[in-house]
């Protein structure tokens, strides 16, 4: 009886495994599929395109895409100005919300309340875009990409997170370091800073995909084609798209590229940089999400 009962615990359990092994690889299949199929077209012939033979691996395979894209040299412009904006407003991003969520996060700082109303407020109201784009007007700043950082100095939410993130640290570390004769500064570089690794990845993320696809702000601030960022340029690109336009090579052997394959790999060429970041913070991303979500 009892083997028997053990029996049917373990065949059951067996199944919930399976159960759980393909509901897991669904949704891996339902998430990545949408990406798999991107990659396959932008790397398949106009024609397997236009035939709707292009599943999960390319047909005909061919790079006229790329090259179509990549051919003037004004793509690879763009994508040097998207790293220039993301790698410096990412770490003006990160240097403000340091200095503003560690003197928040004591309860000894005068005004405290205070000023956590008032960057609360932010997150509320806003000015708009016209009043935004008569500030920046009127600091000279139209055509430069302190346009873009200056206004975005800092997420009033991430900060929000950062806080939270360093209330919940222990008192006493940074007590028994300051009777050891350190000051504010050494604390935070030296004891607080490693500490908040988790959380610092994953606002350095969120930051870092942020300015990586920036549209609206360049659109605006930003004049000069030649400082444009990479989402605003393959914009353009695309929207001047046309069958006529597209077409591969020289003489005799020229090939049609369809304006989906087009669109395919202009997808591939602004989504694949970010995704190499996320592989070197992954390890601290999703701790650093729940520890900084804790406290509220």
């Amino acid at each position: 009886m009892l083997r028997s009962r053990g029996a049917n615990a373990a065949s059951a359990s067996g199944w919930l495994r399976w159960l759980n092994f393909i509901l897991l690889a669904s949704c891996a299949y339902a998430t990545l599929f949408p990406f798999i199929n991107i990659i396959a077209v932008s790397l398949s012939s106009s024609r397997a395109i236009n035939a709707a033979e292009v599943f999960m691996w390319p047909v005909e395979f061919n790079m006229e895409a790329y090259k179509n894209l990549l051919r003037d040299g004004q793509l690879i412009v763009a994508m040097k100005n998207t790293i220039i904006i993301t790698v410096v407003g990412t770490a003006l991003n990160m240097l403000f919300t340091i200095m503003a969520s560690y003197p928040l996060s004591k309860s000894r700082l005068k005004g405290r309340n205070a000023m956590l109303m008032g960057i609360l407020f932010t997150m509320l109201f806003s000015g708009g875009i016209i009043p935004s784009f008569l500030v920046v007007n009127s600091l000279g700043l139209v055509d430069s990409y302190w346009s873009l950082w200056l206004p975005g100095l800092m997420s009033a939410y991430n900060m929000f997170v950062m806080k939270s993130f360093l209330e919940g640290l222990p008192e006493e570390l940074e007590e028994s370091a300051a009777i050891d004769g350190a000051g504010d500064a050494l604390i935070l570089w030296k004891i607080i800073l490693p500490l908040a690794k988790p959380v610092l990845a994953a606002l350095t993320l969120f930051y870092a995909v942020g300015w990586w696809n920036s549209y609206m702000n360049v659109l605006i601030y930003i004049r000069s084609t030649d400082k444009l960022s990479l989402m605003v340029k393959l914009y353009q690109m695309i929207d001047l798209i046309s069958p006529e336009m597209l077409r591969a090579g020289e003489g005799v052997t020229q090939t049609l590229i369809t304006p989906e394959g087009i669109r395919a790999a202009a997808i591939v060429i602004a989504i694949v940089p970010i995704l190499c970041v996320y592989p070197f913070l992954q390890k601290h991303f999703i701790k650093g999400v729940l520890l900084g979500s804790v406290k509220g």
